[in-house]
């Protein structure tokens, strides 16, 4: 009885009187963070959807009853993703990455054309370029993971690479999605530096990049319409494009402490979809600088959480994981306010957990029950190897022999 005891003390001595926390089988920060921005998301779209509901024949809560759903959903996907060990969908990646083709291909088939491009699917209920950036940080993680040790070799590591990223993002581009196409070639990239790409081929496929990106701009109209409106604004807000000119307006109606939950008026009197890509100018003008900053430290607490996470993962496929999955999310964040206050050139990316859209909000909380499983595997991992001396010591104790002196750390038999 002794020997079963100690090697179960560790879980008792966390619990017990020399006040040691008990590890839980889940990450209690990430969890806290997440639940905070997903009702806080669900607040605002509350606040910014009802004009948007009524414009389209629908009682004033329409949209906030679907994303509530949406988000029942999500939570329940996150809960049982959690608990499945992501070491089991390596068996289904190529199933995974052809329907995710199929979707981007019928797309372009339907040519369901919203807002001056086809990107969703079912009156626009599924848009697969977001289901996409999750598939494609998956696949590759598994890729990156299975080809670490021969990436510095050109002809299995980047140049395979570079082939999967410029198809996934050619099919979204010409859909044409050009900020979803760059997102998912800065997350390939981020990928392949944490799994040990070798600098110089990081640096040359930056360089190509940023040439190709401007080519893209040069040659589209939609690139160069919106370069020319970012640079027109940058010199005076005044000459941006009128969604720009809106959102300041709501930024500055909002001033510091904002004029309320649910008071704002731009949303009503002209802010291009306040429910979705804007919400961020909703959320600046009802809580004010404060709430907004606010919510950038709760993105910058999720990348936190996320590089501690990918810091314990139990190998480097946990780490890829948690650091493409979080950091895709605060790139989507960040891309997207940086738009909404004029540093940045318009993309129509989403706010994760804030804009009115089942797609953005299902994948988001998918990323996040995954992130939680890298956690758990590594809470049981950490558990599992402090056990292990502990039952040698506690055996040596029970022969009469002397313990480790001062060491406590696995308390007394």
């Amino acid at each position: 009885m002794g020997e079963r005891t100690f090697v179960n003390g560790y879980a008792k001595r966390s619990a017990g009187k020399k006040g040691k926390l008990v590890r839980l089988p889940f990450d209690v920060p990430l969890l806290l963070i997440v639940a905070i921005l997903l009702v806080f998301g669900l607040l605002m779209v509350y606040s910014a959807s009802w004009d948007a509901s009524l414009l389209i024949g629908q009682p004033p809560t329409y949209i906030f009853g679907r994303q509530v759903l949406w988000a029942m959903l999500g939570i329940g996907v996150a809960g049982v993703l959690s608990f499945i060990d992501y070491h089991f969908y390596e068996r289904y990646l190529v199933y995974m990455m052809a329907v995710v083709v199929i979707l981007l291909v019928a797309v372009l088939a339907v040519n369901d054309v919203r807002f001056n491009s086809s990107r969703s699917l079912l009156s626009g209920s599924v848009q697969p370029a977001e289901i996409s950036k999750l598939a494609i940080i998956i696949y590759l993680s598994f890729w990156l993971y299975k080809r670490r040790e021969n990436l510095a070799n050109v002809s299995i590591g980047l140049a395979p690479l570079s082939i999967i990223l410029g198809f996934i993002g050619g099919l979204i581009f010409i859909q044409p999605d050009i900020s979803a196409a760059a997102t998912i070639v800065i997350l390939g990239v981020m990928l392949f530096f944490l799994a040990g790409g070798d600098w110089k081929q990081i640096i040359l496929v930056t360089v190509i990049g940023l040439i190709m990106g401007s080519i893209v701009v040069a040659a589209t109209t939609t690139g160069k319409v919106r370069l020319e409106q970012y640079l027109s604004g940058l010199q005076n807000p005044v000459m941006g494009s009128y969604h720009i000119r809106r959102t300041f307006e709501a930024i500055i109606k909002g001033g510091f402490f904002g004029v309320g939950i649910g008071q704002a008026d731009t949303k009503f009197t002209g802010l291009p979809l306040p429910h979705t890509d804007s919400i961020f100018a909703v959320i600046a003008e009802e809580t004010g600088l404060l709430g907004s900053s606010l919510l950038v430290i709760l993105f910058g607490l999720l990348m936190w959480r996320g590089l501690v996470i990918a810091k314990r993962a139990p190998d480097q496929l946990g780490s890829l994981l948690a650091f493409g999955l979080v950091g895709w999310i605060v790139i989507e964040a960040l891309m997207n306010i940086a738009v909404i206050v004029g540093l940045f050139p318009f993309t129509g990316n989403a706010l994760p957990f804030m804009s009115a859209g089942g797609s953005s909000l299902l994948s988001t909380m998918a990323a996040i029950g995954i992130v939680m499983n890298v956690a758990r595997s590594s809470v049981k991992k950490e558990v599992s190897e402090r056990s292990q001396p502990g039952a040698v010591v506690d055996l040596r104790g029970r022969n009469g022999r002397r313990g480790i002196p001062g060491d406590d750390r696995y308390g007394s038999a």
